[in-house]
């Protein structure tokens, strides 16, 4: 596929068919997302497959429970084959900038030292860049956050205490549905997000 064709086509998918995803297609995107760009090549994103119905059910436990599924908007979801939870490690991005040469930025003290914390932008690649791939494979995928249910998900799935848990991925072969809310919004025009040489 086309790249431009690949950025246009792409979409929040909310509704999945049960159809197992292999697990070298899953391999392929996490490498593309591996190879998107990082602060000092850094490299602090991580990604937590879950892939097996004991450990996507286990997921959805923890974030959804039963009672809260009888009302859910999009029961389509939950039949994602394979969940990416992308998880982040500050503490990369300060030890590589205490490294000689990136020490002179000053940016390898404490996390709190960076203006904007980069882990947070590069991520945010690394997961377009999963999302593309899913596009241009012929998958559908849907990002959401963990939002309260951090720390919970980090627990039960061994995720180091160090690491952020960002996002998470549902990934798997779209199943027609409606579509989300959000997508009736209009795309804001060229005119109105982009300002040349002034704001």
């Amino acid at each position: 596929m086309e790249f431009v064709d690949t950025i246009r086509r792409r979409r929040m998918v909310r509704s999945f068919t049960a159809d197992p995803v292999e697990p070298s297609v899953i391999d392929d995107l996490c490498d593309l997302a591996r190879r998107a760009p990082s602060a000092g090549n850094s490299q602090g994103t991580a990604f937590l497959v879950l892939d097996q119905p004991a450990t996507i059910a286990r997921y959805w436990d923890l974030t959804l429970p039963e009672a809260r599924r009888v009302t859910f908007g999009w029961p389509g979801l939950l039949q994602a084959p394979v969940l990416i939870v992308v998880a982040v490690r500050p503490a990369t991005y300060v030890d590589r900038y205490r490294e000689p040469d990136k020490a002179s930025t000053g940016l390898g003290g404490d996390p709190s030292a960076w203006p904007v914390p980069y882990w947070w932008v590069d991520t945010g690649a690394a997961i377009e860049h999963v999302l593309l791939g899913a596009v241009d494979v012929g998958l559908g995928a849907c990002l959401f956050g963990l939002f309260e249910h951090e720390p919970a998900v980090a627990a039960a799935f061994g995720v180091p205490d160090d690491w952020r848990l960002v996002a998470s991925i549902a990934l798997g072969h779209p199943q027609a549905g409606e579509p989300g809310r959000s997508a009736a919004r209009p795309r804001r025009r060229i005119d109105e997000v982009v300002h040349r040489d002034t704001w």
